[in-house]
């Protein structure tokens, strides 16, 4: 897959380990961004998505705020 994927995760969020288990478990590279371990990454995810809420994805530019790991497979089988 040639989409650049970042997720912004928080540590210990169930929905933030759904989104990145289902990258590994299909061989998806991608970037993470943890936003629980850096106040300079949660302020980018804010400003990028508009809330606080975790996980955030964008792929090429398309951003998945508040998601989990069915909507990023929806997703990503649509385009």
């Amino acid at each position: 897959m040639d989409k650049k994927i970042v997720a912004y995760v928080k540590t210990g969020c169930p929905w933030c380990i759904g989104v990145t288990d289902y990258f590994n478990e299909n061989s998806i590279p991608f970037e993470e961004k943890n936003v629980t371990e850096s106040k300079e990454l949660f302020e980018e995810m804010e400003k990028l998505s508009g809330q606080t809420k975790a996980p955030v994805v964008l792929i090429d530019g398309h951003m998945l705020a508040d998601t989990d790991r069915e909507a990023v497979d929806v997703y990503l089988k649509s385009i």
